[in-house]
C-alpha cells in the first residue's frame, strides 16, 4: 500500500467496523485473538508505518462485508480473511508484542463473559 489515502481509508472502515464485526463472530472466527491482537498493533503509533498499513489492509478486509468468499457461507466463509490475515500476521509477527497480545486476550475475556452473562443476548451491541 503505497498510497496514504489508502491507510486513512482502512484506518477509519476499522476503527468504524471492527469491535462490532469482533463481537458478532465470537466463538465462529478462529483467529479472533490474533485480530485484535493486531487491531492493537496497528493502533500503537511506536509500530512502524508499513506495518500499520499492512495491518490495517487485512483488517479493513476483515470488517467489510463484500470480500472474495462472503462471510455467510458456512465453513468456507472466513477463508479469504483467515488467509489474508495469515499473510498480515506473518509481516507483523516482530512488531505484535505480547502487550498488544494481552489486551487482545483480556478483550475476549470481557467479552466472552459478556455473552455467556447474557444468555440470549446479542454480542453485536
Amino acid at each position: 500500500m503505497s498510497d496514504t489515502s489508502d491507510l486513512v481509508r482502512n484506518e477509519t472502515t476499522v476503527r468504524r467496523n471492527f469491535w462490532q464485526k469482533a463481537r458478532r463472530n465470537l466463538g465462529r472466527v478462529p483467529f479472533t485473538e490474533d485480530a485484535v491482537a493486531a487491531f492493537y498493533c496497528a493502533s500503537d503509533s511506536a509500530t512502524p508505518l508499513p506495518i500499520r498499513a499492512t495491518l490495517f489492509g487485512a483488517l479493513a478486509y476483515f470488517v467489510l462485508p463484500f470480500d472474495a468468499i462472503p462471510d455467510l457461507l458456512l465453513g468456507l466463509g472466513f477463508t479469504d480473511d483467515a488467509a489474508i490475515m495469515v499473510a498480515a500476521f506473518t509481516a507483523a509477527r516482530m512488531h505484535i508484542t505480547e502487550d498488544h497480545r494481552a489486551r487482545a486476550r483480556a478483550w475476549l475475556l470481557k467479552e466472552q463473559g459478556q455473552t455467556q452473562a447474557q444468555p440470549g443476548a446479542s454480542a453485536a451491541g
